[in-house]
């Protein structure tokens, strides 16, 4: 069908009337209905996420239940013996999500699957922990993460409460191209699936076996914790999890952004709900500014993110994902050592566009590091293999993008758990006399000012996918031997699996295929290119390093003139 002809076919339909009212305002728009029809929402590794609107290439209760009907057909052919098909549904608190949940539960009670729902928002990572602790066949959580208000997604987890491989995900994404028609899609009353046990609230046990698994977390002796902490959930949902796991550990101090309590789609206080903005710490600085707090605290609207603000004489200092987690790695490693409990096989993992700062820490204290590809799924398989083989001890996993897990009973980035460490950390060292600051200055100067920025480009509707298409075609065609004046020396290309040197020999990656490409400097600095998994962008990661913070200062800004002069960002 052409895009006229599936708009024609849409504005047929018995639709809500909010949806009604988004075609007729598009109806004079060409280029709007376009956009709109010109395809499906994708369905990627993780999960779909999109707009929110009316079409094929937005998120509606119609492209909801595609992907529902999806999920259901992959449980049904991959759960053939399990008596009782079951999965965990969690949302968080943007618009529809309420709505998108309990429309997943109608399309997969019709199958005869089980939906355990949540009545209100939850965290990511508790969807996750969930599914293990009921030992589901799979979970749902809708959610955008840290996009703007504009938007809302669909993600997938497995049994093992990771987010789905490639293979399981390509596998739901052949069901749903199975269906020829969107509006033939089968979906259940909820009343008459609560009534026949395929549809149950989730209680409050699960909030407190979450917050159970939490207290595992504590290693500070004290049970008063003097440090002033503003912590704000920007409308998101982990307002409850934090706020009582801070209290739990002993945290009196606590105060909370009044203005980003309530959970609200809109986000109206903030232009990105993103806490590795500067931007998203707005009010709380404020409040910290009042009150004289030491420590702020951010977790995004679904709580999987953690973004952290320490005080810096008057102001406050933004810590990046690179530098929270090289001091989650050493604070973790440090005290695992003094009290006699770091194993001989530990092992952390970090993704390819992470700092080595945390690889080196790691090194310090006889820790390995595995690099994954970007996405958590990646760290979360890892801890499953080797605590199935026994070959490693899995101590901490991290993203540069703020996510960061701890202990493994959740299988996602785990903005709740992130935050009781961080506090911690920050109160054994406010009560040694130094400042998260302090101690990031002298890992620098004992393994180099490790430095790195993240550049990128936005690439909206169907002739930005094709510009983007063709952003890293060209750079395969002619791939760079310098970058700012600096020679590669290898460039790896997860694409096609083949790292090559300088000298033209090759060697194979170990890594899964993905459209990926990481040049290695001489220097140590490093530049990767990606196109984003969970927006229209592509990503340009870039990492130097160097004895003195200068000097590493300005290999940082030489190589992002680069990029921005060759690609034109």
């Amino acid at each position: 069908m052409s895009v006229q002809e599936l708009y024609d076919e849409w504005m047929e339909q018995d639709l809500p009337p909010y949806l009604i009212e988004d075609l007729i305002n598009i109806k004079s728009s060409k280029k709007d209905i376009t956009e709109r029809f010109y395809q499906s929402l994708s369905f990627g590794t993780g999960g779909m996420r999109g707009i929110l609107g009316a079409g094929t290439n937005r998120m509606n209760i119609y492209t909801i239940r595609l992907v529902a009907e999806g999920l259901a057909q992959y449980i049904i052919a991959n759960e053939q013996n399990t008596s009782k098909k079951d999965v965990v549904i969690a949302y968080d608190t943007r618009h529809f999500s309420l709505e998108f949940a309990c429309e997943t539960a109608r399309v997969l009670g019709k199958h005869g699957i089980y939906s355990y729902v949540y009545r209100d928002p939850r965290p990511t990572p508790q969807l996750s922990f969930t599914i293990r602790e009921l030992n589901a066949c799979a979970g749902v959580m809708i959610t955008a993460s840290h996009n703007s208000r504009h938007y809302n997604g669909f993600k997938v987890y497995g049994k093992d409460g990771a987010q789905m491989m490639p293979q399981s995900a390509n596998e739901i994404i052949s069901y749903m191209d199975n269906v020829i028609n969107l509006f033939s899609i089968e979906a259940a009353e909820i009343s008459d699936l609560e009534a026949s046990g395929l549809f149950t609230w989730l209680s409050d046990d699960l909030d407190t076996a979450y917050l159970n698994q939490l207290s595992r977390l504590k290693n500070i002796s004290s049970d008063k914790c003097d440090l002033n902490i503003v912590y704000t959930p920007l409308h998101g949902a982990g307002l409850l999890p934090i706020k009582e796991g801070l209290r739990q550990f002993g945290f009196e101090k606590v105060s909370v952004v009044e203005e980003q309590v309530l959970p609200d789609g809109d986000f109206p206080t903030l232009t990105f709900p993103n806490p590795e903005e500067n931007s998203a710490f707005e009010k709380a600085i404020e409040l910290g500014n009042n009150i004289g707090a030491e420590l702020l605290l951010a977790s995004d609207p679904d709580a999987d993110r953690l973004g952290v603000a320490v005080r810096n004489k008057d102001n406050y200092d933004l810590l990046n994902g690179n530098q929270l987690g090289a001091l989650l790695i050493d604070y973790i490693l440090s005290t695992k050592k003094d009290m006699g409990s770091l194993p001989d096989n530990g092992i952390i993992f970090k993704t390819i566009v992470t700092s080595e700062l945390g690889a080196k820490i790691a090194s310090y204290y006889q820790v390995k590091t595995e690099s994954t590809l970007p996405g958590f799924k990646y760290i979360a398989r890892n801890i499953e293999k080797y605590k199935n083989s026994g070959e490693y001890t899995y101590l901490f996993g991290y993203e540069e993008s703020c996510g960061y897990l701890i202990e493994p009973f959740s299988r996602d980035k785990d903005a709740v758990q992130a935050a009781l460490k961080v506090a911690e950390m920050a109160a054994v060292y406010s009560k040694q006399g130094c400042s998260l600051l302090d101690r990031l200055e002298k890992l620098y100067r004992q393994f180099g000012y490790h430095q790195e920025a993240l550049l990128s480009q936005t690439f909206e509707g169907k002739d930005g996918q094709e510009n983007l298409k063709n952003v890293l075609e060209g750079l395969r065609a002619d791939l760079p031997s310098t970058f700012g004046n600096i020679s590669v020396i290898c460039i790896e290309d997860y694409l096609t699996g083949k790292g090559t040197l300088k000298d033209g020999t090759e060697y194979q990656l170990t890594l899964p295929q993905e459209d990926v490409i990481k040049f290695i400097l001489e220097d140590e600095s490093w530049i990767t290119i990606r196109p984003s998994g969970t927006e229209p962008k592509c990503k340009f990661y870039i990492g130097v390093v160097d004895e003195y913070k200068n000097a590493a200062l300005e290999k940082l800004e030489n190589l992002k003139q680069d990029l921005l002069r060759r690609f034109d960002i």
